[in-house]
């Protein structure tokens, strides 16, 4: 199953005819889903892939209710009014229920009927209609606009939601008016990749949140021009916990980025709900939000506390650890000779926060609390003091870049010839599922309808294939899921071996960020399609590009070829300023092959400039040639024939070897 499915697992297929459960039977199976049908249609198990068919009993609607709240996405393939009167019963809220996606009978349209965004209906939608080949429904007004959904702008960064009027600011987006953005923390990179004419405005730190007063005090022109600028909706991006009256003019919302850690020492044995109500203590009096907090930070004799040890479990922050030698480097305020004394470094949670955040100064210096403190604001002490034992310190840093517990991905993808539709499904699909897009500028236009809004897509240059390799695993350590696109297969002189060189440098296990390979149309079997079957025998491919390799290796590769009678590729034939190897490549070939062996010369397969020219090995470069052309030397035995080009693969003989 690729990866860009199990976020949906498990996943229910429900089908109550044959024509349908058919139409689902490959899905089900690209997908991972479990596919239902009726005690009806049973006989039509005999010619579907029983593995992943189940039979209900009873009524469709009571072994629906029985899925729902197990089951993270569902697709019907019948009347969507009769999914709708389905799931009525079932539905709460958008931040509950699962995705609901319906197919047609003939499969021409996928339609994402509830939980468009934080359910991921809309992704879901998007990923079926790749593999059917059909449309799309998607009617989420942000969608429409190219915007992100608000409700999940954060959820590729790991952010969590925090409170807020969501639907009214969703509504506000909707209508296209101004929406202020207020972003102290958390990556930016959201912002760089935004439609030209979006709502958003950006405030500076430290602007006034109610622009209303200004106007108080301007003429009523001058009012009337501020009040149709003014916000009519704000999103902080923040690690306060902001307090939201409803009262309070326009709606708001509020998404926290894990950026804050939060160093701790503690007496051994000190209980998880004495370390809980700290670090709470710790955040109300300094008005952030516990939903910012990236992790627990401590020395690493402290790896096997308990309380530690459960509260990250509950709260499934991470813990990280640092030698008493490193923390004792680390320059603090409040350093402590007793604290040294006791465990080899004068600060633990002061220095612990300040390394896992990877910053200089404290966001706040340490607190000491105690079990019997009465600095933990416990109104009813006799009924909870019997549940805190030992002694805490807490302090807190922000870290520049926010944590996240989501698996980094690289997906490597072929994107082919250049036509969407000699691509695969499944290559399709990871790049419209992909949180980033990393590629050479081109290759992103060629594959441009298959983006999504949200999507973070860097184009670089076609001489910066480094920089690419090193900033799609820059992106993925993030937790994004990117992908790297390449035309032709991104395995034959394409990105995947750049990548995979890249990391295994950088001392990379082999499963964090995670690797899966799509692999592509290549640019000879594209060629070689256009001109017949010039391939049926053995060939081989060659890149004349001498900018990764010597000269003198690929010379030494083409006179080996010549002489093994290889039907031949050859890649990146002639550049701007390359352009005599094309002419010793000819030279070699006619020492070792009859001038009139059949040459194929291709430029831009598939693309709408595409130019096919059939031709000699004596007369190839009378043809124009450039970096987009690939160019195929047939064998001894390769002929022509009615504008085609045949190596024949023997079944016949190989007969005469002369041209047709």
């Amino acid at each position: 199953m690729l990866s860009i499915w199990r976020e949906f697992q498990p996943l229910a297929a429900i089908a109550t005819t044959p024509t349908g459960a058919k139409k689902l039977q490959s899905l089900t199976q690209a997908a991972g889903a479990t596919l239902w049908v009726p005690e009806s249609c049973s006989e039509i198990l005999e010619t579907l892939n029983t593995a992943s068919v189940e039979v209900y009993h009873g009524s469709l609607k009571d072994h629906i209710a029985s899925l729902w709240n197990t089951h993270r996405g569902f697709i019907f393939c019948l009347a969507t009014g009769a999914a709708v009167r389905l799931i009525a019963p079932l539905l709460q809220d958008k931040s509950h229920d699962p995705a609901v996606v319906v197919v047609d009978e003939n499969g021409n349209f996928v339609i994402s009927l509830c939980s468009g965004h934080q359910g991921g209906a809309d992704k879901l939608a998007r990923a079926i209609a790749l593999q059917l080949n059909a449309t799309p429904v998607l009617t989420g007004a942000s969608t429409a606009l190219g915007l992100p959904g608000i409700d999940v702008l954060g959820v590729p960064f790991g952010w969590n939601r925090g409170e807020g009027d969501w639907n009214a600011v969703s509504a506000a987006v909707a209508r296209l008016e101004p929406i202020e953005v207020i972003q102290e923390a958390g990556s930016t990179l959201w912002q760089n990749h935004l439609p030209e004419h979006h709502p958003f405005r950006f405030s500076q730190l430290g602007e006034r949140e109610n622009g209303e007063e200004e106007i108080n005090n301007s003429s009523n022109q001058n009012s009337q021009l501020k009040s149709q600028n003014l916000p009519k909706a704000k999103i902080w991006i923040t690690t306060a916990n902001q307090h939201f009256s409803s009262e309070a003019g326009v709606p708001k919302v509020q998404w926290h980025p894990r950026v804050l850690w939060v160093g701790i020492g503690c007496e051994r044995g000190t209980s998880k709900e004495l370390i809980e109500i700290a670090i709470a203590q710790v955040c109300q009096s300094n008005n952030l939000a516990s939903s910012a907090i990236a992790g627990i930070a401590t020395i690493d004799i402290k790896a096997d506390e308990v309380g530690l040890i459960e509260l990250c479990r509950d709260r499934n922050w991470p813990l990280r650890t640092f030698s008493a030698e490193i923390l004792s480097s680390i320059t603090v305020p409040n350093p402590s000779s007793v604290v040294e004394a006791e465990v080899g470094t004068p600060s633990v949670a002061e220095a612990a926060a300040l390394k896992a955040s990877n910053c200089q100064s404290l966001l706040v210096a340490k607190q000491i609390f105690r079990s019997d403190s009465e600095s933990l604001g416990i109104e009813n002490p006799k009924s909870k003091i019997q549940n805190l034992k030992g002694a805490v310190t807490v302090a807190i840093a922000q870290s520049q870049t926010e944590y996240s517990d989501r698996n980094g991905k690289l997906l490597l993808v072929g994107t082919g010839p250049g036509q969407l539709d000699q691509m695969t499904p499944a290559a399709q699909t990871a790049i419209s599922q992909a949180d980033a897009i990393i590629g050479y500028s081109l290759y992103i236009d060629l594959i441009s309808p298959l983006l999504r809004p949200g999507q973070i897509v860097e184009a670089l240059p076609i001489t910066q294939e480094r920089q690419r390799a090193e900033r799609a695993i820059e992106l993925a350590k993030t937790g994004l899921t990117v992908a790297v696109v390449s035309s032709g297969d991104c395995g034959i002189y394409g990105m995947a071996g750049l990548v995979l060189e890249e990391l295994q440098t950088k001392g990379w296990d082999g499963k964090d960020p995670g690797i899966q390979v799509f692999p592509g149309i290549t640019a000879l079997q594209a060629a070689a399609s256009r001109v017949g079957a010039p391939l049926m025998h053995d060939f081989c491919a060659i890149s004349l590009s001498d900018l990764l390799t010597p000269w003198d290796v690929i010379e030494k590769r083409l006179i080996g070829a010549a002489q093994a009678d290889f039907v031949t590729a050859i890649y990146n034939p002639r550049s701007q300023t390359r352009t005599q190897q094309i002419a010793i490549a000819q030279s070699i070939f006619l020492k070792y092959r009859d001038a009139n062996t059949p040459v194929a010369i291709v430029k831009s397969a598939y693309r709408p400039d595409e130019q096919i020219t059939l031709t000699t090995l004596e007369k190839m470069l009378d043809i124009p040639i450039d970096m987009l052309t690939t160019v195929l030397i047939g064998n001894q035995s390769t002929k022509t024939h009615s504008d085609w080009m045949i190596t024949p693969r023997g079944y016949l003989g190989f007969g005469d070897k002369s041209n047709s």
